[in-house]
């Protein structure tokens, strides 16, 4: 006699789960604002309300924090790169290892969003609708580049969905 099983599960990503996941970015930026004075927190609240939405709504591709010297950005710059795991479970760090001292001397803190493919999707109209609610508008600009090289170090995640973060490292 034999016997097959089937399990099934599906899972609802919710605003708790987008909220669970941004608090981890906001405490990485608290932390950087400990060590180099920005951001401050107002904008760490913002970015955590901006991070929450396009989560929720499926529309993040990436998102870079950090220290901009010349157009590129230095260490201690932090991007996080959103992931869709299909129900399978993903590892969920604790926020934190943001190095101190780092020299950023003539640099100034900025941010840069890469949208995903389903915001790329909308019309126009869709697009400025969902950009209206934000807590800031954003105005577009070219990727600036690296000194240095991205390394993979942790990732947050809830309900099948993840951010990986990468921080940028000097060679």
């Amino acid at each position: 006699m034999s016997s097959s099983y089937t399990f099934t599960d599906t899972q609802t990503f919710t605003v708790t789960h987008a909220r669970h996941i941004a608090s981890k970015v906001a405490t990485d930026l608290k932390r950087m604002q400990r060590f180099y004075n920005s951001p401050d927190d107002s904008m760490i609240a913002k970015y955590e309300i901006e991070i929450i939405e396009l989560l929720k709504n499926g529309y993040l591709g990436s998102i870079t924090y950090g220290f901009q010297k010349n157009g590129n950005w230095i260490e201690p710059t932090l991007r996080y790169t959103a992931k869709d795991f299909s129900g399978l479970s993903a590892s969920d760090d604790d926020p934190g290892r943001i190095k101190p001292n780092a020299n950023i001397f003539g640099a100034h803190f900025l941010t840069y969003l890469a949208h995903s493919t389903t915001w790329d999707k909308l019309s126009i109209t869709e697009q400025n609708k969902f950009n209206n609610n934000l807590p800031f508008q954003r105005s577009g600009a070219n990727e600036p580049g690296i000194i240095g090289y991205l390394s993979i170090d942790k990732t947050y995640s809830s309900g099948g969905k993840a951010l990986e973060r990468s921080i940028i490292k000097s060679y």
